[in-house]
């Protein structure tokens, strides 16, 4: 392993995937959208709490081999701390410097963030 994103800084201090939609889906189906993202926020935390479950379940239903490895993988609790126009603007510059992307990450984030679901998530699901 050459770093690990999970425990190595810079990486481990952003968020390690981000949900992403079809514009015209969140645009014509917002309730559905909204409560997508509630059950994967309220999953997030579920594993936050009962994270021997949640490594259970991922082994169980294929997502990973080990129990060990899943256990310790993700701080799933973090998705309340993080912000995650931060972690697109973090990815999208090493992506920019590398060559992969030619937009910049201002661009992307202006163009194609909308945060108004998960703003309104992180109110409604306040611990």
């Amino acid at each position: 392993m050459i770093f690990s994103t999970a425990a190595d800084l810079p990486w481990s201090q952003y968020f390690c995937c981000t949900l992403v939609g079809n514009r015209d889906y969140v645009r014509n189906y917002p309730v559905a959208t909204k409560r997508a993202i509630r059950a994967i926020l309220k999953a997030a935390d579920l594993c936050a709490t009962e994270p021997a479950r949640g490594a259970r379940e991922l082994v169980e239903v294929g997502v990973a081999s080990r129990y060990d490895y899943a256990y310790q993988t993700i701080p799933y609790d973090k998705w309340r701390e993080y912000d995650p126009e931060d972690t697109i603007r973090f990815y999208a510059l090493r992506l920019h410097e590398a060559g992969f992307i030619k937009s910049s990450p201002q661009k992307i984030i202006a163009d194609g963030t909308d945060w108004r679901f998960l703003n309104e998530l992180k109110r409604e699901l306040k611990e």
